[in-house]
């Protein structure tokens, strides 16, 4: 059975400081740290009962970074449905996510249950003209 410990940061000294975090780390990779069954299936169900959503840093209406405006801004220059979820206000979605789709950074965006990309992604898409048929594809069905 894995037990933690909790300390503080001044009990230790950064050679034991880097092993406690190697440690968590390789924790993380292994499966032994990861999201629970309940909160994956909370994931799940958001990305399921929405053809577009975007996880985020705010609200569609109001974001609170730079990459989410962006992505926002473009799926409003499609003039499509799209909800948001702002992981600004759920700790366990903004890591969760991250462990869910594999990709470290927010914005995430899903179109029909797939994990398409984050902002950078989406732009590179929508001068393609691709985001645009992706949608049309995905409000179809």
């Amino acid at each position: 059975m894995l037990q933690l410990a909790i300390i503080t940061l001044r009990d230790i000294d950064a050679t034991v400081f880097r092993k406690i975090t190697d440690t968590i780390v390789q924790l993380e990779i292994t499966g032994i740290l990861s999201m629970t069954p309940e909160l994956k299936e909370r994931i799940n169900s958001l990305i399921t009962q929405n053809k577009i959503l975007i996880f985020m840093k705010g609200s569609k209406l109001m974001p609170m970074c730079g990459f989410s405006n962006n992505t926002v801004q473009i799926f409003n220059s499609l003039g499509v449905p799209f909800e948001t979820v702002d992981v600004l206000e759920d700790n366990d979605i903004r890591q969760g996510i991250k462990e869910y789709s594999e990709w470290p950074t927010i914005p995430q965006v899903y179109i029909n249950g797939e994990f398409i990309g984050g902002s950078d992604i989406m732009i590179e898409l929508y001068q393609k003209g691709e985001l645009q048929q992706m949608v049309e594809v995905a409000l179809a069905s």
